[in-house]
């Protein structure tokens, strides 16, 4: 069962995020801020100028107490000990923003938008240094990848997963997730992938800073590896009944968090399957090409699905929440000591789930 943090919110939690002092923030709609101790006590409340949305909140790994709140097209920074006013300001995005990212130096903080930009801002010289422009709708998700402060990952609604370096103003690497399902299977689009496109919605790079996840709007939960300056995807399957909302690796593991707007939150142990393919590295290099060659048009090639098969694994969630409410943000942290799940969803509560319990 889950424990309830109540009374900090009057209107639906859209985004979470703790600090290494474990200390938890929340933001709702409305511009609505609150900070947390760790035992569910509500400790401060703001309400954000303009009262827009506040869509992601970011502590500072190196100043606890720091806190980074995107609402509307602006980025605010706040202490979380005096929520009284910010400490800073910035107003660097032409639309609302959806999701911001720091880097693991903390130089730079990458702010995704409904334009489908994402801008840099340089946090010491507070101007932006780069505009990365290459989403065709809203992008919904962007990260920075651990270890790697110059490199970020994407997605949007465009359907459309990047890699991007800062070296550079446009991505290194770019695939469409529905462009890529119609190539596996070497078929025409079925009714239910009109019905259900991959529209992209969250991003979550894992600790080592080679592998990252996307969820879609498909319900599917593809992983993919960065090699070099482009990517490949290791695994890919249906994770929930509906639309994938928030992916979250869980630190230092590949254990992954999913949340569905089907109500449900599950944990899956990826490394297991991406292991069993390289084991076999000749197969899952020429798969294409060989499959390709055998039957060029046609989709019902026992070849082609067993590709399509082997690409969309069957695996089962090692944990599985029927949480009942349509998943607006996940968070994997430690709570009193133990690493505990943290749920955002369309109630104005967080909910609590202590991961030794499950």
């Amino acid at each position: 069962m889950a424990v309830k943090w109540t009374s900090g919110h009057s209107s639906s939690v859209l985004c979470l995020n703790a600090s290494k002092d474990g200390l938890v923030a929340s933001g709702a709609e409305g511009g609505d801020l609150v900070a947390w101790g760790e035992d569910g006590t509500p400790l401060g409340h703001m309400q954000l100028e303009g009262a827009d949305d506040v869509t992601s909140v970011l502590f500072s790994p190196s100043c606890p107490t720091k806190l980074y709140a995107s609402h509307g097209e602006s980025i605010s920074v706040l202490d979380v000990r005096s929520l009284k006013g910010a400490l800073d300001h910035f107003h660097v995005n032409d639309e609302e923003i959806n999701c911001l990212s720091l880097n693991e130096t903390e130089s730079l903080l990458a702010s995704a938008d409904d334009s489908g930009a994402i801008k840099i801002l340089d946090l010491e010289k507070k101007k932006v240094t780069r505009s990365l422009k290459r989403h065709s709708n809203i992008c919904s998700s962007v990260a920075f990848r651990p270890q790697r402060p110059q490199s970020l990952v994407s997605c949007g609604l465009d359907m459309q997963v990047m890699l991007w370096s800062l070296q550079k103003a446009r991505p290194v690497w770019i695939t469409n997730l529905q462009e890529d399902e119609t190539e596996e299977t070497e078929g025409p689009q079925s009714p239910g992938r009109l019905l259900n496109p991959a529209l992209a919605h969250s991003v979550s790079v894992a600790s080592c800073g080679n592998i990252f996840s996307c969820g879609a709007e498909d319900g599917k939960v593809r992983i993919f590896r960065v090699m070099g300056v482009k990517c490949e995807q290791e695994l890919g399957f249906k994770g929930h009944t509906l639309g994938v909302s928030q992916v979250c690796f869980l630190p230092e593991s590949h254990l992954l968090l999913t949340g569905g707007n089907d109500g449900k939150i599950r944990l899956w142990d990826v490394s297991g399957e991406m292991e069993k393919k390289q084991k076999s590295p000749a197969k899952h290099t020429h798969r294409k090409k060989a499959k390709r060659a055998a039957c060029p048009k046609q989709g019902g090639n026992s070849s082609a699905q067993g590709a399509d098969e082997e690409k969309h694994a069957k695996i089962l969630p090692k944990l599985d929440i029927e949480h009942g409410e349509k998943v607006n943000w996940l968070l994997s942290t430690k709570i009193k000591g133990q690493q505990s799940i943290l749920v955002a969803d369309q109630t104005s509560c967080i909910s609590l789930y202590p991961l030794s319990e499950l």
